[in-house]
Order: structure tokens, then C-alpha cells, then sequence
């Protein structure tokens, strides 16, 4: 019979290790708001639609998901993000308000034409060494007066998403959950 040589970690190990991971993600979130450029032109909003505004009944959305105060849509002809065609395009409302829109998107191709339409719209992201995310993930941010853009792309995968919200809304997201629910 063979004896396990290896020690299990003591609980308290464990917490402590469980700290340490929270404490560093919690140093670390913000550093991505350091990378991040005040917006040129606030759209207020996404493609002509203002956060906030109702999304049921718009003829060129198709209700996907109702999960209570959460509804996702998307969009009838395909997703595309201008002319740039994205894996896909979802719109968020809370309690029947528009407050969010993501997009998933794959390939440095698509990557690179999704970073220079919206550096055009909304302000050239800086790249001064040491001032830009570094490594094979990397984060871009914009920031408006109403609304955030925050882009990820990870280069291993070739998987990017991007997030368009509104300031006001994104806390609604997580009203009324439970702590444990994250």
C-alpha cells in the first residue's frame, strides 16, 4: 500500500490563500481604469438607440432571453458591428430600460478593424510604454460622461468581447441579488 505523501492544505492555508487572491484582484481591477481614455464623443447610447429607452417592440430586435428583470435581444439580420461582422451582439435592458450591449467577436483581423473604428469614434487609446496592458490579454477602455467601452481581446485565443454601458444602469445589473450570488 502506498502512502500519500502529499499534505492537503490546512484550512486556514486555504483561507489565506483565498485572501490573498482577493486582495490582489482587488489591486489589480482598478488598474484597468488607469489604461483608460476619457471618450471624445459620448454616443449616450448604442447605434442611435439611448440607454434607458424601452427595447420591446423595436422592428430590428428579437427578444433572446427574458430572465426577469433582465431581457437580451438581438439584432434580426445577423450580428455586425457597423460593416464589421462579430460572432455576436447582444442588447441588455433592466426592468425594460436599455443599459447594456455586448459583443463577442474572433480573429486579429476583426480585433484590429473593431480597435480603429472605435479609436475613430471615440479617442486614440494611448500607447506610451508603461502605459498600455502588456501580455497576451489585453483591456482598452473608454471613458464617457454617460456611457463606458471596455474591449478585451485575448491574442492566445483570438477572443475578444466588448462591453458599450451606461453608467447609470450597470449597477441596476446586480440590484437585488444576494452576495453569494456571484
Amino acid at each position: 500500500m502506498m502512502e500519500d505523501t502529499m499534505q492537503r492544505p490546512s484550512p486556514i492555508t486555504r483561507s489565506r490563500s483565498l485572501f490573498a487572491t482577493l486582495v490582489l484582484g482587488a489591486v489589480l481591477w482598478p488598474l484597468t481604469l488607469a489604461f483608460a481614455v476619457m471618450m471624445q464623443d459620448d454616443p449616450n447610447g448604442f447605434e442611435g438607440i439611448p440607454w434607458g429607452a424601452e427595447l420591446a417592440g423595436r422592428d430590428r430586435l428579437t427578444k433572446v432571453e427574458d430572465a426577469g428583470r433582465v431581457q437580451t435581444y438581438e439584432l434580426k439580420g445577423g450580428p455586425a458591428l457597423r460593416e464589421i461582422p462579430v460572432d455576436v451582439l447582444r442588447f441588455s435592458a433592466v426592468d425594460g430600460q436599455f443599459a447594456r450591449v455586448m459583443i463577442r467577436y474572433s480573429g486579429k483581423d476583426t480585433h484590429d478593424k473593431i480597435l480603429d473604428l472605435l479609436q475613430q469614434q471615440y479617442g486614440r487609446l494611448e500607447r506610451t510604454p508603461g502605459l498600455t496592458t502588456g501580455g497576451m490579454v489585453k483591456f482598452f477602455n473608454w471613458l464617457g460622461t454617460d456611457s463606458d467601452i471596455t474591449l478585451r481581446y485575448d491574442a492566445r485565443t483570438g477572443q475578444g468581447v466588448i462591453f458599450f454601458e451606461s453608467q447609470v444602469f450597470r449597477a441596476k445589473f446586480s440590484e437585488g441579488n444576494a452576495p453569494s450570488a456571484f
